[in-house]
């Protein structure tokens, strides 16, 4: 007679990360090790990742360490959870900042600000929670039944750029202009 020992896939997982980029590689890694190990899909955990790392990344950049700890020296909590329903949560805690994490709208051409706008275009909701001792989390709903998997046909048309058009100073007629004068 064989014996089968069912193992049991955590539902959810909170770690704690260094305030700084030096933590996000291995949460990623832990996240995708598990929701994979889940059954979850790959559509869905790419985009759970991609949140996790941006929500990281906006903690580390705008927010405080957890506890009394100096910028760049503590840590902040990454979480995620599938729960009986099949949403995934994904949840990131830091000690608070000087701003409220708000979508931002950058220039074309400047260096970041677009991870709320990533995250509002991949996820199902998402918002801010203040809990106790002036920690904030953010919070993410990747995917309301994981077990569907799929991803939103509207993401294109949900991430918005502006167009040439209203790109001032841009005019590309006038670099065919040499062109013309060469033949």
């Amino acid at each position: 007679m064989a014996l089968v020992v069912a193992q049991e896939v955590p539902t959810s997982s909170s770690m704690a990360v260094p305030h700084g980029p030096a933590g996000v590689g291995e949460a990623r890694h832990r996240m995708r090790d598990q929701l994979r190990t889940g059954g979850v899909a790959e559509s869905v955990i790419d985009d759970a990742v991609l949140i996790l790392s941006e929500l990281l990344s906006n903690a580390c950049r705008h927010g405080r360490p957890l506890g009394d700890r100096l910028q760049g020296d503590g840590d902040v909590r990454a979480a995620w959870r599938v729960d009986a329903s099949g949403r995934l949560t994904v949840e990131v805690t830091d000690g608070g900042g000087p701003t409220r994490p708000v979508p931002a709208t950058p220039s074309v051409t400047a260096h970041g600000g677009r991870g709320l706008n990533i995250i509002t275009a991949l996820a199902e909701d998402w918002g801010v929670r203040d809990d106790v001792h002036g920690e904030v989390t953010v919070w993410v709903v990747v995917q309301d039944d994981v077990g569907s998997a799929h991803r939103r046909d509207d993401f294109a048309t949900r991430v918005t750029s502006p167009s040439v058009s209203q790109i001032p100073g841009l005019d590309f007629a006038d670099a065919f202009d040499d062109l013309d004068r060469l033949d």
